[in-house]
């Protein structure tokens, strides 16, 4: 009896392991470049990417709404410097980077068009959903505790 028991808190445990190891991360992702950042969530799988996005709106979820406030206003002050860093990037680069850079783009959006074009209808249908689910999805937590007369 006690062995199964211990098998038993064994098994707990190695499977509440991930989602552990994602919570404590989650506090860390902030101090992290965004390319360490890409590279950590690139690693995670789909579940442990589940649990750090619940952990992360169960946390905004709690705040009050000056704790909100202030995050959206820290959320605007890094967006405003990742966006003017980048552009002091971009014009820091030759025209052959500048270039460079602009065929990386069109090769992609080429790829994701040949994607789309190699698609069966079936598969474009349940694209268009998921992009109509995740776009609602958006729109409600956003929306969320407002009154929909307003």
């Amino acid at each position: 009896m006690k062995t199964l028991r211990l098998m038993i808190a064994a098994s707990g445990l190695a499977l509440l392991l991930p989602l552990a190891a994602a919570a404590q991360t989650a506090d860390e992702l902030g101090a992290m470049t965004p390319e360490e950042r890409r590279e950590y969530m690139q690693g995670l799988s789909d579940e442990e990417r589940a649990a750090l996005r619940e952990e992360r709106r169960a946390r905004w979820d709690a705040m009050s709404d000056e704790e909100r406030a202030e995050a959206r206003a820290q959320r605007k002050e890094r967006r405003d410097a990742n966006r003017a860093a980048m552009r002091d990037k971009w014009d820091s680069m030759s025209e052959e980077e500048r270039e460079a850079v602009r065929a990386e783009r069109r090769a992609r959006k080429e790829q994701r068009r040949e994607t789309w074009n190699n698609m069966s209808d079936e598969e474009k249908a349940a694209a268009r959903q998921k992009m109509r689910d995740r776009r609602d999805g958006r729109r409600d937590r956003r929306h969320k505790g407002r009154d929909p007369q307003e």
